[in-house]
């Protein structure tokens, strides 16, 4: 917090040693106002992957992502963290969010924050900080999140998403050939038809965890979703704590035995499947449910195939074996 992040290079790395300095261009802004309350099911998980399938995996490119809106206002921390975690995957340099009372509350009293008159004079700053309302963007987009349903992804990168209740595109329907063969190439390597519905399609694996999903509240919504329910027969879950802050939480809550008797492995913190970590991996045409930020070829697993999805999703499928609108299991 408080910190513009963003990724660099080896050779970026050298120079950061060297001269204790990283000479970058600035960045344009893109807004993106996301307004209008969140339907039942929809997560900011959901927000992220709408927004990447509506200006495509490098529609951010060249930018710095401010998301505003009474959306994001509504948000707290942690579903403010899984949006901005996943901006680099729209091709945006970074994501951020003015900071506003929900971000010092989140922040009073932690060990690393400012205290006494230290913190009086940290609020002062930062409340200096957001953007004036009349504030010029290079770009902008405005999206209506009451609209927005549980998404889910179908081919190999997060912007090749929809709502898990429509059917896979055609892509002989795609004008521009470079996206037609992507979206063949994509669903040749999953398994997939044009016109194929994802509701009912079997699962092998669900991860839920992530630094995109694996904070507490994460934890939190997919153990209400899975409590007296039991995994479905012949599908793994693994259920993994983005921190060692997370787990001891979660324990603490319980939130450990609901899942283990639910019939999920309580893994330790780290990445995991994420990336096929410590032989967490996907065999071959295995298909896996993921709460993480990349469904590449091969990222979790060789020749393994990923649907990406919120914890609410992750969940449902959990303990139904198959792809599934989780609307139908809040009602």
């Amino acid at each position: 917090f408080g910190a513009l992040a963003f990724g660099i290079g080896t050779s970026e790395v050298e120079h950061v040693l060297a001269t204790q300095c990283l000479l970058q261009a600035k960045p344009d802004s893109y807004e993106v106002r996301i307004e209008g309350g969140l339907p039942q099911g929809v997560t900011a998980k959901d927000i992220i992957l709408g927004l990447i399938a509506e200006i495509g995996v490098d529609g951010g490119e060249g930018h710095v992502f401010e998301y505003t809106g009474s959306t994001i206002r509504a948000l707290d921390m942690e579903a403010r963290m899984t949006i901005c975690n996943m901006s680099i995957e729209a091709g945006a340099r970074a994501g951020m969010i003015a900071p506003d009372d929900t971000t010092f509350e989140y922040l009073a009293g932690r060990e690393h924050a400012p205290k006494a008159e230290g913190w009086e004079r940290a609020l002062d700053a930062w409340r200096r900080l957001p953007s004036d309302e009349r504030a010029g963007h290079d770009r902008s987009i405005t999206l209506n999140a009451s609209r927005l349903k549980p998404m889910i992804t179908y081919g190999t990168n997060p912007g090749m998403a929809f709502p898990v209740t429509e059917a896979i595109p055609d892509p002989g329907e795609i004008r521009d050939p470079v996206q037609r063969a992507a979206l063949a190439k994509a669903l040749g390597y999953m398994g997939l038809q044009p016109g194929q519905r994802l509701l009912g399609q079997k699962i092998d694996v669900v991860f839920i965890g992530s630094c995109t999903n694996g904070r507490i509240s994460d934890l939190r919504l997919a153990a209400g979703l899975m409590r007296g329910r039991k995994v479905a027969p012949g599908v793994r879950v693994l259920v993994v704590p983005g921190s060692q802050l997370v787990m001891r939480q979660a324990e603490v809550e319980g939130l450990d035995r609901i899942f283990r008797d639910a019939g999920a492995e309580w893994r330790q913190p780290g990445c995991s499947m994420c990336i096929a970590m410590n032989g967490d991996q996907l065999r071959p045409g295995q298909y896996a449910v993921s709460t993480s930020n990349r469904n590449f070829e091969g990222r979790q697993g060789k020749g393994g195939r990923t649907f990406l999805a919120s914890p609410l999703t992750a969940a449902a499928a959990a303990v139904t074996g198959e792809i599934t609108d989780v609307r139908r299991m809040l009602n």
